[in-house]
């Protein structure tokens, strides 16, 4: 029979075995790979989705997507330039990476059921909330799908707003025919030349497109339904977990940092003198960033040095420092009203 002084000695070692430190987790196949090349491949898009991949007036990448892509760059390489951004169909993002013609989708994803379990991906946290929206013209005097009876609705091919619109109206009763386009100019198209009743995209991109790319934008109107609330998250390759833990904390850290007050402005004066330890770990003071992921202990705020953190990075993207000027709304700290929010630092 085992005496309380035993029971004791157990416990005592269970409890030092589950808080001694973990080893440094095995190298990621994936980071191997970009190491050896020398440049992260993610995803871009053929055409421009405006605010989160685009091609400005220089034919240079830019929005958020591609923000975020340069900053697991400087995570994982050490420099954004040593990333390549690959222009790619909504149809082909999955088989690209599939193949390992990138590393990584970072490219208004949704995280799905389908996606998760019958086609080999991992998704990594939430970065960005937002649902399929319906946009008509004001002469239709609609404000709800309800009136799209017998109408045709443009929408990009290889989306999930295909088939969260079709399921929408069939719950309704609603007859409608479904026009699929390759490209976000095409889709523009097709409904701006009457080629299409509707245009049913994703809401914070319908809301840019109508600002910014549609002739007399308060003639039309986004209809009052909401189908779907959407987590928009990284797409990796299944089977490498170190890889999906990378692209995790390249984002928490970005979060967090937004959370802690760590900006691009103030980031070397908060390195120099941290205010507590969750900062003084974030920013490399502190060892332990680094060794856990197979990255240096200064890669975050590198990162946070040459992109900021994520609010700078959406308000420049997408927000008032932008054309778009798209409130942050759900997507904003979960301390100011939003719904984000970073895992701990320990």
């Amino acid at each position: 029979m085992r005496t309380w002084k035993s029971v004791l000695v157990v416990a005592a070692s269970a409890a030092s075995i589950a808080l001694a430190p973990m080893a440094a987790s095995a190298e990621s196949a994936t980071l191997k790979t970009a190491k050896d090349r020398g440049t992260l491949l993610c995803s871009g898009h053929n055409g421009s989705y405006f605010g989160f991949v685009e091609v400005n007036d220089k034919n240079e990448w830019k929005g958020l997507d591609i923000d975020l892509c340069r900053a697991l760059a400087i995570a994982v390489l050490g420099s954004q330039d040593k990333v390549q951004i690959v222009p790619l169909s909504w149809a082909q993002r999955f088989p690209a990476l599939q193949s390992g013609d990138v590393d990584v989708v970072i490219k208004a994803t949704g995280w799905t059921m389908g996606r998760d379990t019958e086609l080999g991906l991992q998704f990594s946290l939430p970065y960005f909330f937002g649902g399929a929206q319906i946009m008509v013209r004001k002469e239709l005097d609609i404000t709800t799908a309800e009136g799209l009876d017998g109408g045709t609705v443009c929408v990009a091919a290889g989306t999930t707003i295909e088939r969260i619109v079709a399921d929408h109206l069939k719950t309704i009763g609603i007859e409608h025919k479904m026009v699929s386009y390759e490209k976000t100019a095409e889709v523009i198209s097709g409904y701006t030349s009457g080629r299409c009743d509707a245009y049913a995209a994703w809401g914070p991109n319908l809301a840019v497109l109508r600002a910014t790319q549609i002739d007399a934008p308060d003639e039309h109107v986004i209809l009052e339904d909401k189908l779907s609330s959407e987590p928009i998250a990284a797409a990796m390759r299944q089977g490498d977990d170190e890889w999906v833990d990378i692209v995790n904390w390249m984002l928490a850290a970005l979060i967090k940092a937004e959370e802690l007050g760590v900006t691009s402005a103030n980031v070397e004066e908060m390195t120099a003198n941290p205010p507590n330890p969750t900062v003084a770990r974030h920013l490399g003071v502190d060892a332990g960033m680094g060794e856990r992921l197979g990255l240096r202990d200064t890669w975050a705020r590198e990162m946070i040095t040459a992109m900021g953190n994520f609010g700078e990075i959406y308000e420049r993207n997408l927000g008032q420092g932008s054309p778009y000027k798209l409130d942050r709304g759900l997507n904003n700290l979960w301390s100011n009203g939003g719904v984000l929010y970073a895992p701990i630092l320990d």
